[in-house]
C-alpha cells in the first residue's frame, strides 16, 4: 500500500533561498526536457530514457543544472513524461486537448528527491519536531505531528512551496500489506454491521441506520473570500501590493479547503471505525459540476475526494468500502423496488405499491445498502427490516450538526463499538 504524510515545513531564510532556487532551476529543467522533445522529429521523440542518458550532457552544457541532485533531475525528467503520459490518455477518451505548456514560476512549485538525496532526522528536532535534509540544499526543520510508522518505508521526498508562501515537505511511503489489518469476511457482513451512504443534497450524508450529518456552514469563509477579491481587483497588476494581496486570497482559500478536508476526515474515520463495511453512491461529479445550478455548493461538497478518503481509510481501519450504481436510488422503493418518479422538492418517499414511507435520502441510503450487497455477491437477508432506515419524524433518528463535527471532532453518535476520536 502506497499513502503519504505531508508536514509544515519551518526553513531558516538561507535554506528558504536555496529551496527557491533549485525550484526554479528544476522548472527551467523542465522546460528544457519540453523543449528538446517538442522539437524533435514526429517519428524520433524520445523517451523518458533518453532524455534521462542527456542529463550528463546537458550539465557540461549549462552548469546551472549541475547544482541539482541527479536523482531530483530524474524526477523532474520522469514528472514531464508522466504528464504527457496523462495528456495522451485523456485524448484517447475523447478529450480535446492540446500540448503540455511551459511552466512559469506560479505554476511549478514543488520538487521531488526519489530513493536518495534526502535524510530525515527524526532526533533532532524537539517538542514534535523534526529535520530533513535535502542534497545540496541543506537542513529543513518540520512540524512533526505524526512519526511515519516504523514498518513503512520512505520511496521520495517531495518539497512544496504553496501559493500563500508556505513550505510543505510530503514523504512518500510504502507499507508492507501484511501489516495491515485484515477486512471482515465477506459472510459476517449484514445490515446492523454495514452501512448506506447518501450523498444528499439537504444533508452532507444520510445513513441507511437514520444518522444524518448536517453541511459544513461556509458562509463566514466565502464572505471573508469576496473583501479580500474585491481590495486585490483594486491593486495594481505585478506591485508589491498585489502580490501581498494575492497571498491574503490565497490564504482564505486554503482555509476553505483545509476545513472541509478536516471536516471530510473525522466523517470518513468515524465511517471506516463504526462499520465493517460502507457502501456510497459512485457519483459522476464531473458532470454534476458541469450543471449550471448550485455548482458551489456541490465543489465545497468534494463527494469525490470523500469517497477517495474513504477507500484509502478502509486499507488502515480494515473495512469494507464499496462504490454501487448511483442510478435510480431515490426513486426505487427500498421495500418492494417499484420506482416512482420525485421531483427535487419533494422529501419524503411514499411508495405507492407496498405504502412504505420514510424520508427520501434514508430511501436512497437503504437502496444504496442493498446494492452494496449485491456488488459483492452476498444475498440480501428476507428477515431484515426495511424500516431500518428511520424515517426524521421517530424518536431514535440521529441528526448531527456540522459545527459539532468540526468543533469536536465527535460526531456525538453514542455506540458501544467504536467513536471517533
Amino acid at each position: 500500500m502506497e499513502n503519504s504524510h505531508r508536514y509544515h515545513a519551518y526553513p531558516t531564510q538561507a535554506v528558504a533561498e536555496g529551496l527557491q532556487r533549485h525550484l526554479n532551476v528544476h522548472r527551467q529543467l523542465y522546460n528544457h526536457v519540453r523543449w528538446d522533445y517538442t522539437n524533435s522529429p514526429e517519428d524520433d521523440k524520445p523517451s523518458e530514457y533518453d532524455q534521462n542518458n542527456k542529463l550528463p550532457e546537458w550539465k557540461r552544457k549549462w552548469p546551472v543544472f549541475s547544482e541539482l541532485h541527479s536523482k531530483a533531475a530524474q524526477a523532474t525528467v520522469a514528472r514531464f513524461h508522466r504528464n504527457l503520459s496523462n495528456l495522451h490518455k485523456k485524448k484517447e477518451k475523447g478529450h480535446k486537448v492540446g500540448r503540455l505548456k511551459r511552466q512559469t514560476p506560479t505554476d511549478y512549485r514543488s520538487v521531488t528527491y526519489n530513493q536518495s538525496g534526502f535524510d530525515l532526522d527524526e532526533k533532532r528536532g524537539r517538542d514534535r519536531f523534526a529535520y530533513v535534509r535535502f542534497s545540496k540544499i541543506g537542513w529543513v526543520k518540520i512540524r512533526y505531528h505524526r512519526p511515519i510508522p516504523d514498518h513503512a518505508t520512505i520511496k521520495e521526498v517531495t518539497f512544496k512551496k504553496e501559493t500563500t508562501g508556505e513550505w510543505f515537505v510530503s514523504f512518500g511511503l510504502e507499507t508492507d500489506d501484511a501489516n495491515l489489518p485484515d477486512k471482515p469476511a465477506l459472510e459476517s457482513l449484514d445490515a446492523s454491521n454495514s452501512v448506506g451512504i447518501d450523498l444528499g443534497i439537504l444533508n452532507y450524508i444520510h445513513t441507511s441506520d437514520g444518522t444524518t450529518v448536517d453541511w459544513l456552514n461556509l458562509e463566514d469563509e466565502y464572505e471573508r473570500l469576496r473583501r479580500e477579491q474585491r481590495k486585490l481587483s483594486r491593486k495594481e497588476k505585478s506591485s508589491n501590493n498585489y502580490k501581498k494581496q494575492r497571498r491574503e486570497v490565497a490564504k482564505v482559500k486554503r482555509h476553505i479547503r483545509r476545513k472541509v478536508l478536516d471536516y471530510q476526515h473525522k466523517i470518513t474515520t468515524w465511517l471506516v471505525r463504526e462499520y465493517d463495511a460502507v457502501f456510497v453512491e459512485d457519483l459522476n461529479v464531473k458532470g454534476m459540476l458541469e450543471q449550471s445550478h448550485n455548482v458551489r455548493n456541490k465543489q465545497d461538497a468534494a463527494w469525490r475526494q470523500l469517497i477517495t478518503l474513504l477507500e484509502y481509510k478502509a486499507n488502515l481501519y480494515g473495512t469494507h468500502v464499496v462504490q454501487v450504481d448511483a442510478r435510480g436510488t431515490t426513486k426505487e422503493c427500498a421495500s418492494c423496488g417499484v420506482e416512482t418518479a420525485k421531483p427535487i422538492w419533494v422529501r419524503e418517499h411514499s411508495c405507492p405499491a407496498c405504502r412504505f414511507e420514510t424520508d427520501r435520502d434514508a430511501n436512497a441510503a437503504m437502496n444504496v445498502l442493498q446494492r452494496g450487497f449485491s456488488e459483492l455477491g452476498l444475498r440480501w437477508p428476507e428477515d431484515t427490516p426495511v424500516e431500518t432506515a428511520l424515517p426524521t419524524d421517530t424518536a431514535d433518528f440521529q441528526c448531527v450538526s456540522a459545527k459539532h463535527v468540526v468543533e469536536t471532532g465527535s460526531l456525538g453518535v453514542d455506540r458501544e463499538s467504536k467513536a471517533l476520536s
